[in-house]
C-alpha cells in the first residue's frame, strides 16, 4: 500500500458504485480498514449486503440501466449522509449484444458513463461542502485508446454494435468527464481523477457467458491482476496527500499518463460532452461556467 493510501479515513464517507463484487468489494473492504462510513452501492442485492455485512457499511441498490434508479439512489445518498467525502464510480459493464436501456439508450454509453456522470452531478453539491474538500474517482480503462465519440451518435445507432467498440467509447467519455469536472470544480474543493486499473479478473463482462467461463478459469486467476491489485489505484487517488497534483489526471496503473487519443487531449470537445450529457440526462440544473456548443442535437 501507498503512503497515500495509509491515510486516516476515519470520520469521512465514501460512496462506492459497483462494490459488490470484484474490485468495487476490494475497495470497500480497504476503505472500511482506513476508518471510512462506506456506502457499498450495487446491483445485485444479496452481494451488495454481504459486502456492506462484512465491512460494517450501508448497502444501496441501484440499476444503472434506469436513470430514475440513479436519481432515486442520489436521493437516498443525500437522506443518508450529512457529508460525501468520495465519491468512487466504479460501477460498470461490457454487453454482448446491443441492449437499450429504458431510457432509450445503449446500454454500455448509459452504464459506464451517463449513469455516472448523472449521479456525480445530483451529489455534487454535498461533496462541495465537505470540510476537507472531496474526491471523485472514475474507473476507466485503456481501451480509451481506441475510442471515439460521435456527440450527435453516442448511442452508436448510426453504425453496427460492437461490444469492445462501445466499451472503448464510453471510457473515453469518461476520460473527457473527468477533466471537464476537474475544469468546473476548480477552486470550489472538488477534484476529480481517472484510472486503468489493469485487466483484472472480474465480472465485468458477466453478460458474455464465454467470458465469464474464461475469468473464472485457473489461468485468468494467474494472468490477470487480482481485485485487491486492481483496487490499488483508485485508494491512491482517492487518498494521494495533494488531490490538486492529480486533478483532472488519468492513471494507468499507479503512474500518470498523458491521454493517447486526440479526442481525449480535446478540451472543447470535453465541454461539448459535458452540455450533451446533461441533455441526454435531463440534468436540469448545471454547475456553473457552462457554455453552450456549437451545433445542434436531437434527443
Amino acid at each position: 500500500m501507498t503512503d497515500g493510501a495509509r491515510q486516516d479515513l476515519r470520520g469521512k464517507t465514501v460512496v462506492l458504485t459497483g462494490a459488490s463484487s470484484g474490485i468495487g468489494a476490494a475497495a470497500a473492504r480497504r476503505f472500511s480498514e482506513l476508518g471510512a462510513t462506506v456506502a457499498v452501492v450495487g446491483r445485485s442485492p444479496q452481494k451488495t449486503a454481504a459486502v456492506a455485512e462484512r465491512i460494517g457499511g450501508q448497502a444501496h441498490l441501484v440499476d444503472y440501466g434506469r436513470l430514475d434508479d440513479v436519481r432515486r439512489l442520489a436521493a437516498d445518498l443525500l437522506a443518508a449522509y450529512g457529508r460525501i467525502d468520495i465519491l468512487a464510480n466504479n460501477a460498470g459493464g461490457i454487453f454482448a449484444s446491443r441492449k437499450t436501456s429504458t431510457d432509450g439508450h445503449e446500454m454500455t454509453i448509459q452504464v459506464n458513463y451517463l449513469a455516472p456522470f448523472l449521479l456525480t452531478n445530483l451529489l455534487l453539491d454535498r461533496l462541495a461542502a465537505a470540510p476537507d474538500g472531496a474526491r471523485v474517482v472514475n474507473t476507466a480503462s485503456m481501451v480509451y485508446r481506441r475510442g471515439r465519440l460521435d456527440l450527435g451518435d453516442l448511442d452508436s445507432t448510426g453504425r453496427r454494435y460492437l461490444s469492445q467498440r462501445a466499451y472503448a467509447q464510453s471510457k473515453l467519455a469518461t476520460i473527457l468527464f473527468t477533466q471537464e469536472l476537474a475544469r468546473r470544480m476548480q477552486g470550489e474543493g472538488v477534484t476529480a481523477s481517472a484510472f486503468h486499473p489493469g485487466v483484472v479478473a472480474t465480472d465485468v463482462s458477466r453478460d458474455s457467458a464465454v467470458s465469464r467461463v474464461l475469468m473464472g478459469s485457473r489461468l485468468a486467476r494467474a494472468l490477470l491482476s487480482t481485485p485487491d491489485q486492481g483496487a490499488e489505484p483508485l485508494l491512491h487517488l482517492a487518498t494521494v496527500g495533494d488531490p490538486q497534483t492529480v486533478n483532472g489526471a488519468y492513471f494507468h496503473r499507479l503512474e500518470p499518463e498523458a491521454p493517447k487519443n486526440d479526442q481525449a487531449r480535446d478540451a472543447d470537445l470535453a465541454r461539448q460532452l459535458w452540455v450533451r450529457s446533461a441533455q441526454l440526462t435531463d440534468l436540469q440544473v448545471l454547475p456553473p461556467q457552462v457554455a453552450e456548443p456549437s451545433g445542434t442535437w436531437t434527443k
